[in-house]
């Protein structure tokens, strides 16, 4: 494990899901301006896959992005780092292109779904083998 904390390759994915929140949140926000729904989803069909698209992001992506900067800072090698949050950043992207088409199955939200639960999981794993 290295000596130094270092978060200079995870704050570029922690950038680009930043970014990728806002614009999501921006999506919501032009829905209640289009269907006029203050709070909630005024039981509007397209305005809640808007809310939810958004809401899946932001339940992912914490623990996604701290598992990414331990993942830096127990390896310190940067293709991994790079690897995984490339892996997560298509995999959200796929997702919200998914579900914001349709609230069934759909090819990119399988993807996007497998996708992040990867990413997860081999982060987590990187993390623990490299904790003892």
């Amino acid at each position: 494990m290295p000596n130094t904390f270092s978060m200079e390759i995870s704050a570029i994915y922690m950038a680009l899901c930043g970014m990728l929140l806002v614009a999501l949140a921006l999506r919501v926000v032009r829905g209640r301006w289009q269907y006029r729904v203050g709070i909630g989803d005024g039981e509007n069909k397209a305005l809640s896959r808007l809310i939810r698209v958004h809401g899946n992001a932001t339940e992912y992506l914490p623990m996604a992005l701290l598992l990414l900067l331990a993942v830096e800072n127990a390896l310190g090698a940067a293709w991994p780092v790079h690897a995984l949050g490339s892996l997560l950043v298509v995999s959200r992207l796929l997702h919200a292109f998914g579900l914001g088409k349709s609230a069934g199955s759909s090819m990119p939200r399988f993807l996007g779904t497998a996708g992040s639960w990867a990413m997860i999981l081999v982060s987590a794993g990187i993390v623990l083998a490299n904790s003892f």
